[in-house]
């Protein structure tokens, strides 16, 4: 993968993302519609970086970022619970738009930032590991939005053949930044990881996995991800000592907040900014 493209390219997980995944023989193209603040000096190993300035419902702007690219990792879009027609635009349309212009670029392999909150409602089913392709559950019109997003990058496989890994991701922070982080934590390092192994598996096709670390309290499965050869190492346990004298022992058998995929998501007013 010579050429990458990075929608959302300035935000939070790209800035987390962009250091690993530099190397001498790769350049990383970014796309959003601010400039990406620059890595701090000598962090990462590789060409300098590409921009392109513009949103994902724009084609033109799209047909210029997929030019010579081999791959896309998509984080672009709305990130939290917002207006309904912001996330209909942003996240729906915008997907819609990038997997048309992929297409006619020829661009066959795309990872998709999906989220937990696709399957927000699903719950704990004892010990029991939750696989990630669980019929979509969502929380909020942003979860909601996830579902589509998956439900696109499948019609496209199904359609085109198109390689399409979506990633429902848990929390990916430089710390879990909550109990919640004991279980459902991605490591900065693990998030690299996950992301080389979609871009680099022969043949994926249409899969869904979760974003999570090797969380010892983890109750999603990471088989499915192992199966594309993620295999991380990160353990959100060191930070459990830390987590429960500021907090409290967390339930994970029976406070809705830990049982249910989406935790306090599941209770946030629908179509207002969060």
């Amino acid at each position: 993968m010579r050429r990458i493209l990075i929608t959302g390219g300035a935000g939070k997980v790209a800035t987390l993302l962009r250091t690993g995944m530099r190397r001498p023989d790769r350049v990383l193209r970014l796309l959003d519609i601010r400039e990406p603040a620059p890595l701090p000096d000598g962090d990462g190993d590789g060409p300098p970086e590409e921009v392109v300035i513009g949103s994902l419902t724009d084609p033109e702007v799209l047909a210029e970022a997929l030019r010579d690219v081999d791959a896309v990792v998509h984080l672009g879009g709305q990130s939290r619970e917002s207006d309904v027609r912001d996330v209909l635009e942003s996240n729906m349309f915008g997907t819609y738009q990038l997997f048309e212009a992929a297409r006619r670029a020829g661009v066959n392999r795309l990872v998709l930032a999906s989220s937990n909150h696709a399957a927000g409602f699903q719950t704990r089913r004892g010990d029991e590991l939750l696989p990630p392709d669980l019929p979509g559950r969502p929380d909020t019109l942003y979860g909601w939005s996830k579902v589509a997003m998956e439900s696109c990058g499948q019609l496209y496989a199904d359609r085109f053949g198109m390689d399409v890994v979506c990633l429902r991701i848990g929390l990916w922070f430089p710390r879990p930044p909550g109990l919640r982080g004991l279980a459902m934590w991605l490591s900065p390092a693990d998030g690299v990881r996950l992301v080389e192994a979609c871009l680099s598996a022969p043949a994926p096709g249409f899969r869904i996995v979760w974003g999570i670390s090797r969380n010892t309290r983890r109750w999603w499965s990471l088989a499915e991800g192992e199966a594309l050869g993620y295999h991380p190492v990160d353990d959100a346990e060191v930070f459990a000592e830390e987590l429960i004298a500021q907090y409290g022992e967390p339930d994970f058998d029976k406070d809705p907040i830990m049982t249910r995929v989406g935790g306090q998501w599941c209770d946030v007013p629908l179509g207002v900014a969060y």
